[in-house]
C-alpha cells in the first residue's frame, strides 16, 4: 500500500501519479517499466517516488487494487440493472460480458492486463491478494441463484465459488491466445458456462 504521504497529497497530484503509472505500465511490462519515466510524466521531483511508495511493486499492486475495484464496481452496476430480469445462468454470462465491455471502454488497461498474464509468478501474486474479493462476488451471485430456486438448495456455495474462481482463472490462457480481448472470446466463455450449467454427463437420447 502507498505510504501515508501519498494520501496526504492534493487529489490532483495523486491523480497525475496514477495516470503516469498507467501510461508507463500500459507501454512496458512490470519489469521494464521505469520509475524515472513515471516521475517525469507525473511532473514530480526525481527520487520523490520513494516518499510515496516502497518500490515499483508497491505502486503496481496499488494500481491493480484500484483496477479490480473499478471493474467490480462496473460489473456490479450491470448486475443491479439486470438482476431481476435474468435467471442465474444468464446473469453469470452477463458478468463475463460486462468484463469484456469494461475492457473495451477502458482500452488503456488491456495492455497492462495482457502483459501481467504473461508473467505467471506476478499474476499468481496479484491474483492471490484479490482472491477474497472474487470469492465474495461469486458467493453473492450463487446465493442469488439459490434464492431464485435455480440452484440446488444444498449447494455448497463456498466450494462452488472457489470452483468458479478457478475456472475463470483457467480461461486466461485461452482468451489471450489471439493477443487481444474482444467479443469473440465469448465463444470460449460460453463453452465454459455450458460446462458449469450442464456438466459432462451423458445426455439422454431423445
Amino acid at each position: 500500500m502507498p505510504k501515508e504521504t501519498f494520501f496526504n497529497l492534493p487529489a490532483g497530484k495523486r491523480e497525475r501519479i496514477i495516470e503516469a503509472a498507467l501510461d508507463e505500465f500500459s507501454t512496458y511490462s512490470f519489469h521494464k517499466a521505469r520509475i524515472t519515466a513515471i516521475e517525469d510524466r507525473a511532473g514530480i521531483a526525481k527520487g520523490s517516488f520513494y516518499q510515496y511508495f516502497e518500490d515499483k511493486k508497491d505502486l503496481y499492486k496499488y494500481l491493480m487494487e484500484l483496477l479490480v475495484e473499478k471493474k467490480l464496481s462496473y460489473i456490479n452496476r450491470d448486475m443491479m440493472v439486470n438482476k431481476e430480469k435474468y435467471g442465474f445462468f444468464q446473469l453469470l454470462r452477463e458478468v463475463y460480458l460486462s468484463g469484456i465491455r469494461f475492457a473495451k471502454e477502458n482500452s488503456r488497461l488491456v495492455p497492462i492486463w495482457m502483459m501481467l498474464v504473461t508473467d505467471r509468478d506476478l499474476l499468481q501474486e496479484i491474483y492471490g491478494e484479490h482472491r477474497d474479493k472474487s470469492a465474495d462476488f461469486f458467493k453473492e451471485l450463487l446465493e442469488f441463484g439459490k434464492a431464485k430456486g435455480e440452484l440446488a438448495p444444498d449447494l455448497d456455495v463456498s466450494l462452488t465459488a472457489t470452483m468458479l474462481q478457478s475456472l475463470t482463472f483457467s480461461l486466461i490462457d485461452l482468451i489471450i491466445e489471439d493477443g487481444k480481448l474482444d467479443m469473440d472470446d465469448m465463444v470460449i466463455i460460453d463453452k465454459m458456462l455450458d460446462f458449469v450449467e450442464n456438466g459432462i454427463k451423458k445426455r439422454a437420447q431423445g
